[in-house]
């Protein structure tokens, strides 16, 4: 029987900059030497796959014109079926990018990852996702404060969770070669490898 695949789901609140998280480090992961392809589901609705980001690089209003061509309602039906897509991968590393809701949808999606990213603006809102995440057996690799106006990261922690902060987290910025990134496509590489 083959290695289990590891699907990290990255969570948090809406408007915390995950989708920005997952390009930034899928391109970092790609840049170690001998990683495995950071493969995406985008397991949300909101137009925002990951095409978005280089699209948006190339043309900021092409890229929100099919953003809103491509968003559709958070159906039952969908979650189903990105539910789906996560059980049924087995690449050795998946981001799955969810809602920032605590909901049955992301529940049903949710369920069928191994570890959870939780990105927050709002730390206050961060035991509620810890509670969410435990509740389904995802174990908690990363609890990262998302600070839009900062202008440094921070590394307060890397023994059991990594813990700290990724500062502005804007569409079209390469955020890949940041510290906070680095180091969780670092720890991404070696939960999937080890």
């Amino acid at each position: 029987m083959g290695k289990q695949s590891v699907k990290v789901v990255l969570c948090g609140p809406p408007h915390s900059g995950k989708s920005c998280l997952r390009e930034g480090l899928k391109q970092a992961i790609r840049r170690i030497p001998g990683a495995p392809y950071p493969y995406v589901i985008t397991a949300n609705p909101d137009g925002e796959g990951s095409w978005f980001s280089d699209t948006f690089q190339r043309n900021a209003a092409e890229a929100r014109q099919y953003k809103t061509d491509y968003k559709t309602d958070f159906t039952l039906e969908f979650a189903a079926s990105r539910a789906q897509w996560v059980r049924d991968c087995s690449e050795p590393l998946v981001l799955v990018d969810v809602g920032g809701k605590i909901d049955e949808k992301n529940q049903l999606i949710m369920q069928h990852a191994t570890h959870a990213v939780i990105l927050s603006n709002n730390m206050n809102k961060v035991p509620e996702w810890q509670e969410f995440c435990s509740n389904l057996n995802l174990k908690i690799i990363a609890i990262i404060y998302s600070n839009y106006e900062g202008v440094a990261d921070c590394i307060e922690s890397e023994s059991t969770i990594l813990k700290g902060s990724v500062h502005y987290l804007e569409r079209g910025e390469d955020i890949s070669s940041r510290p906070m990134v680095q180091a969780l496509a670092q720890l991404l590489v070696e939960i999937s490898s080890g």
